[in-house]
């Protein structure tokens, strides 16, 4: 079973939006769909989601120069979804860290 949530997006940017439209943003499971990242949400948090954008990032080409030569490489492709939810619903990410 994958882990459809893998970590919440907290920027300065999804801060921003979270507070103003009530969104929330999360790094999820590439072969996640909008329908298992809502129920996953719903489950974790004990909110109604009301929609789901999601979006696809490749891996960035990285270059590093070392005393061999140019090594190149490629960082991870990853997932975001933006989960809106209902009027009055909130989302504490600080709620559990200690």
């Amino acid at each position: 079973m994958k882990e459809i949530l893998i970590k919440p997006l907290v920027t300065e940017k999804m801060t921003n939006i979270s507070e103003k439209h009530n969104k929330f943003g999360f790094i999820v499971h590439v072969d996640a769909n909008k329908i298992e990242i809502k129920k996953a949400v719903e489950k974790a948090y004990g909110v109604t989601v009301e929609q789901v954008n999601t979006l696809r990032y490749d891996g960035k080409r990285k270059f590093r120069y070392t005393k061999t030569g140019v090594t190149e490489g490629r960082s991870k492709p990853y997932k975001k979804a933006i989960v809106k939810l209902k009027v009055g619903d909130t989302i504490d990410f600080y709620a559990n860290m200690q």
